[in-house]
């Protein structure tokens, strides 16, 4: 596992910053970069670096602007599109796969859109499809996270701000985990949906030391991920030409598989695998099966899917195909 960083320029004020970049797995192995859930952090993977060293993956995360150890900045879908594009660059990666969890959903779906020709696989567990396309997604926001939306694409700024005073008393719920691996705020968030997940302690371990470096410089930047995947994306889904593999847990409160079942609906090759008795935490539990689906089983997804239904028994996975 190696920590490093490179300095790009900011394309919103020209001037260089710093991101922050975590690799574990197989250093030689097959390249994927992990675009982190909000909150999230560039070790987000970590829970699952013997997994990914023994599947033969080189697992890249990084940290968005104002997360972890990456200096501050506006976020939008495709400026972290470019930002990933400079780390292949810098990495020497000619072509990759990509996955998100959660948040990072619309970064890593902006990257294939961008990066058609060295983006090779998609994978998504439990992300939003985008608000201004899916039907009620709306309905989901309070007031004050309408009247931030308004302002964009106009102001971000002013969105983040919206976002960030409308939501304080979640995010300071956030915040007791950077000093608390004990405290309540991961129970609350998950022990409803993945009750027999959060009682493991490796996978408390994992999302305590993934928060905690999140919000090691505060809040803002789930502000600002906010105006990145709540406003608009800046690109279509439909614009995706890679294989895009979606997982989700029918029992997650955060992202519910129907955003999965309308981004399959939308994007040109999608498989959809939806997991019975599942939460939000899906990677925590299938990390081995989301590495292999994107770097080493190269099949159609259509083949995938065949395959999963003729095994398919009561308590195995629903899977769609557009």
């Amino acid at each position: 596992m190696t920590d490093s960083s490179i300095a790009i320029e900011d394309r919103t004020t020209g001037r260089p910053r710093s991101v922050a970049i975590h690799e574990c797995g197989d250093p030689s192995g097959t390249p994927l970069i992990h675009f982190h859930g909000t909150p999230g952090s560039r070790l987000e993977a970590d829970f699952g670096h013997e997994i990914a060293a023994r599947a033969g993956v080189r697992v890249i995360g990084f940290d968005r602007p104002g997360y972890g150890a990456s200096d501050a900045a506006p976020i939008s879908a495709v400026g972290i599109a470019h930002e990933a594009e400079s780390i292949a660059d810098h990495l020497g990666l000619e072509r990759f796969a990509v996955s998100a969890w959660s948040g990072g959903t619309a970064f890593a779906l902006a990257t294939a859109a961008v990066l058609p020709e060295r983006v090779s696989r998609v994978g998504i567990a439990g992300g939003l499809a985008p608000f201004d396309r899916m039907p009620d997604a709306r309905d989901s926001l309070s007031p004050n996270d309408l009247e931030a939306l308004a302002q964009l694409p106009a102001d971000p700024a002013r969105a983040a701000g919206l976002f960030r005073t409308g939501n304080a008393d979640t995010l300071g719920a956030m915040l007791s985990v950077r000093d608390d691996e004990a405290a309540p705020w991961i129970d609350w968030m998950f022990a409803s949906s993945d009750t027999e997940v959060v009682a493991r302690p490796e996978a408390r371990r994992a999302l305590a030391v993934n928060f905690r470096e999140a919000l090691r410089q505060g809040t803002d930047a789930i502000a600002w991920d906010n105006v990145a995947f709540v406003g608009p994306w800046g690109v279509q889904v439909e614009d995706v030409v890679a294989p895009v593999l979606l997982w989700y847990g029918d029992r997650d409160e955060i992202a519910p598989p129907v955003n999965g079942q309308w981004l399959a609906e939308h994007l040109a090759h999608a498989h959809l695998t939806v997991y019975p008795g599942e939460g939000h935490l899906v990677p925590l539990t299938y990390w081995a099966e989301i590495l292999r689906s994107l770097t080493v089983d190269h099949r159609p997804v259509e083949s995938l899917m065949e395959v999963q239904l003729r095994g398919a028994g009561h308590d195995d996975p629903v899977v769609f195909r557009n």
